[in-house]
């Protein structure tokens, strides 16, 4: 093959990759939103570098289910919400989606939560930052279309890499690190199983699972453009235990070495200020407000994608409202519910941040199980069904979280 053929054939592929780019990145940039920064940042704040090592098998497995769902639903061209109807039958599937609607709800509040807090670091109040973004959030995704919101998208998903700025800021040390993920260390107690799970489920959310694999069916996506969203996953997920690294960096190397203790985002913060400066503060709470926007788009969006599909009703943002208006009812009330809970006075936020991600972690198992036997059935997948080095590690995940969430429910019992 001459050099000029090469050189076409590769400029080819990387304008077939960037068409089809969005889905992976989108899904793993959006996992580090509000609830998942406050997670990063407790853990960084409490246990310093001691957790680093966690990233490491939660970026193996996110890799590992975001190709399973992307590859389901390249395959059936159907949501994992429908399949799992289709399935496991009407009854099975609206509990499931109960618990997970109520977790979205939480998640929801938690990314208005971060809005608030966010800019109230830059001396705005939540009674106006809260309106105005839940407003144009509503707005862009009512009146826009999938093209377009997802280059929105993309935009924000690069933002979040001012965490590494931030983290760099705060002078860490490196040996350390090196050490702790070389010698992974653990407490064994509730606060560090609470902590632990609450990384795992806010990395691997429930609702990413829906999300993503809506998000290839709405591109459009086919077996044969299976390389590039492989790629486009790996991307995503690596982005997305990057900026949960830093975030983790930054407030282990300033607030965890000074004993600063903190219950939200908003608190490293402001902590981070009299430690690593001004500048490392408003770089770490405008990462907030960017991930809180992104995330308040996309949670909503991919609650009501998927209870839509779970119950057969019309979604997609290429739909409109009289197309589609069931869609289009609960993703304007889960954002409405979300921004009336935070402009309530005396809301429990951190309670509801918290446990929004541990719900989500103790939920994963569930929505893994449904997953993996479906990605085995040859009936829905033909030829396409799961390796068997894939199921070690998708069932060996759900032994691990199930046995995570047992043995964080029975240590008040065994004390």
């Amino acid at each position: 093959m001459s050099y000029a053929i090469r050189k076409k054939s590769w400029w080819k592929n990387i304008a077939l990759f960037l068409a089809i780019l969005g889905p992976g990145i989108i899904t793993g940039s959006v996992d580090n939103d509000a609830g998942g920064i406050t997670t990063y940042s407790v853990a960084g704040a409490i246990y310093g570098y001691k957790l680093l090592w966690t990233l490491i098998p939660s970026f193996i497995v996110l890799v590992i289910i975001q190709e399973m769902n992307a590859r389901m639903g390249i395959v059936t061209g159907k949501g994992l919400a429908d399949l799992i109807r289709e399935n496991a039958g009407v009854k099975v599937t609206f509990f499931i989606f109960i618990g997970l609607l109520l977790a979205d709800v939480g998640n929801t509040t938690t990314e208005f939560a971060g809005v608030a807090g966010s800019m109230e670091v830059f001396g705005v109040s939540k009674y106006i930052s809260v309106p105005v973004v839940a407003f144009l959030v509503w707005i862009l995704v009512v009146k826009g279309n999938y093209k377009f919101a997802e280059r929105i998208f993309l935009i924000f998903s690069v933002s979040l890499l001012m965490y590494v700025v931030s983290a760099l800021m705060g002078k860490p040390d490196w040996s350390e690190i090196g050490k702790s993920i070389i010698r992974p260390q653990m407490d064994f107690n509730e606060q560090s199983l609470e902590v632990i799970i609450g990384i795992i489920g806010t990395t691997i959310a429930p609702w990413m699972q829906f999300y993503m694999q809506s998000s290839v069916i709405e591109k459009g996506l086919k077996i044969r453009d299976y390389k590039f969203t492989l790629i486009d996953i790996v991307v995503g997920c690596t982005a997305t235990v990057v900026v949960a690294f830093f975030i983790i960096v930054a407030c282990a190397s300033t607030l965890h070495v000074k004993g600063i203790t903190i219950n939200e985002a908003k608190d490293a913060a402001l902590a981070l200020e009299p430690l690593a400066g001004a500048l490392s503060s408003h770089v770490f709470a405008f990462g907030l407000f960017i991930a809180s926007i992104f995330s308040a788009t996309i949670l909503p969006l991919a609650t009501a994608f998927y209870v839509c599909e779970a119950f057969g009703f019309e979604a997609g943002i290429d739909k409109k409202w009289k197309d589609a208006p069931e869609f289009y009812v609960l993703y304007t009330g889960i954002m409405l519910l979300g921004a009336v809970i935070i402009l309530m006075p005396n809301a429990p936020l951190i309670a509801i941040t918290l446990w929004s991600q541990i719900i989500n972690g103790i939920l994963l198992p569930v929505v893994l199980v449904c997953m993996i036997l479906l990605v085995n059935n040859k009936k829905i997948m033909g030829e396409y069904v799961n390796k068997p080095i894939t199921n070690v590690i998708g069932w060996s995940t759900v032994a691990i979280l199930v046995g995570l969430s047992v043995t964080l429910l029975l240590l008040p019992l065994i004390k």
